[in-house]
């Protein structure tokens, strides 16, 4: 290859090299400018994809957060605790028993604009003193407990003042999974605290409330839920309540990724029946059912529903109606795809309410009207019947008719609200029933608790524990 080749080859080259350097730069100044807005960028919303539009919209949570916050409020409890000690148990003074004033603090939902507050039963159980924090004003309130559920973990305050800013209920059910709610509450005292997630679940049944009876049917969120949130609200984009925000799953207390609700609807059925009656209106169609696995399903030629494990004989009007073995796939024309559905839909019902069932018995599908009955096998509507005693720090009542076939007793009187007095003194918890004292069972409520305000030396206790296991307590008293 001679020079003039070489050098004809060179030019080339160098000329192309321009070439190319030239059509890069012309491209780089044509394409659209990217530019980073500050303020979206130092804001909380969240750009999401629309699908109908597939354009980008923001999720703004403000909005939401001024419109609940001044809604929720810092609940304060006090309350006496006692430890006994070895060497004096059995003694009604116990001077180094006595532990002393135990405070502790959660969150409540203010509902009226005359002080009704709703709350977790489990924040203010046997408080000996409440007293409520408005966060927008922070007044002080001493509340009121007009009433607790401790199937559903919900309680009922109510404080002297008037124009609050009650929250706006929102339909539960209408709740979609995946969609973003914020937490509101007060975790570690720290007031007024908004946390954002979305429902990652419904219709959970976590095993948390320790009752016979529980309501369990929770919304499940990861928005950061901390103790000190219980009893606090669970709201939508618009600040209208979802749920009640009652526990966590964890392993060290704190949140570590799911937070539970108890849902608006169950909440405003419950917090209605304490205000009108005092108790909760539980309805019982006289069925135990169980959920059913693919294996079943699959033996049994259904796709959903619960299978009816037997009939107690609560409620006359099931037993002449239902089997054991049959399959209910419909609550109220609703389809029953898990046993927390089932108990969610029954725990909106009253005794005397008429739901229609659809099952499937041998293959074949059949419906029926049940009436709905009481904890007493009747379908009137209870009141709260009980007695209290300052002396011994508590509300007692007899039991049900539903409790005592439950539990198989013939008698027995229950406790509950325990306050500062002999019974905390004696370790005794809320929800336990006395069966027999020395040996004796009392039907009168007014004689029981003559009894142990009145007795002198040894006492011997045969009772059941809020669970349900049989306990024998031995005292003495000076």
């Amino acid at each position: 290859m001679n020079k003039r080749t070489i050098a004809f080859l060179f030019f080339l080259l160098l000329l192309s090299s321009f070439m190319g350097a030239f059509i890069f730069n012309q491209w780089l100044n044509s394409a659209p400018e990217i530019i980073v807005n500050q303020q979206a960028k130092d804001s909380f919303s969240i750009p999401i994809l629309n699908t109908s539009t597939k354009m980008y919209s923001d999720v703004n949570f403000i909005e939401a957060s001024q419109k609940s916050t001044p809604s929720v409020v810092f609940i304060k409890t006090e309350s006496q605790q006692y430890q006994r000690s070895s060497f004096f148990w059995g003694f009604d003074y116990d001077p180094f028993g006595r532990i002393g004033k135990v405070a502790s603090t959660g969150s409540g939902v203010i509902i009226s604009e005359n002080g009704y507050i709703v709350t977790n039963h489990h924040v203010v159980k046997n408080a000996d003193k409440i007293e409520v924090v408005i966060s927008n004003s922070k007044r002080n309130y001493t509340a009121e407990l007009v009433g607790a559920d401790p199937s559903s973990d919900l309680a009922l305050l109510k404080i002297n003042s008037s124009n609050l800013l009650p929250i706006q209920f929102s339909n539960s059910d209408e709740v979609k999974i995946g969609e973003w709610v914020l937490a509101v509450g007060n975790p570690f005292n720290l007031t007024s605290t908004v946390t954002a997630g979305i429902v990652s679940a419904k219709g959970r049944n976590i095993n948390i409330v320790n009752n016979q009876f529980p309501i369990e049917s929770f919304i499940q969120t990861d928005a950061a839920i901390n103790p000190g949130n219980s009893g606090g609200a669970l709201v939508n984009l618009n600040g209208d309540l979802v749920g009640v925000n009652t526990a966590i799953a964890s392993k060290t207390g704190s949140y570590v990724g799911y937070g539970f609700a108890i849902p608006s609807n169950i909440v405003l059925k419950i917090i209605e029946d304490l205000k009108n009656y005092g108790i909760v209106q539980r309805a019982f169609i006289g069925i135990d059912v169980d959920d059913i696995d693919g294996e079943t399903a699959d033996k049994l030629g259904v796709s959903s529903g619960v299978l009816i494990m037997k009939l107690n004989n609560r409620n006359e009007n099931a037993a002449n109606l239902l089997k054991a073995g049959d399959i209910i796939v419909s609550f109220d024309g609703k389809t029953i795809d898990a046993k927390s559905t089932f108990d969610e839909l029954l725990a909106f019902t009253r005794p005397g309410d008429i739901v229609k069932l659809e099952f499937i018995r041998n293959g074949e599908n059949k419906t029926v009207d049940i009436i709905l009955v009481n904890n007493e096998g009747t379908i009137e509507k209870l009141k709260k019947q009980s007695v209290h005693s300052d002396i011994l720090g508590g509300e007692f009542e007899k039991i049900s008719k539903l409790e005592k076939q439950t539990y198989k007793v013939n008698s027995g009187i229950k406790v509950t609200n325990i306050t500062n007095g002999r019974l905390r003194q004696m370790n005794i918890p809320d929800g336990f029933i006395f069966i027999r004292i020395n040996n004796q069972s009392y039907e009168s409520v007014s004689q029981l608790i003559d009894k142990l305000e009145n007795h002198v030396g040894q006492i011997r206790i045969e009772g059941l524990s809020p669970s349900g296991s049989r306990q024998y307590l031995s005292f003495t008293f000076r």
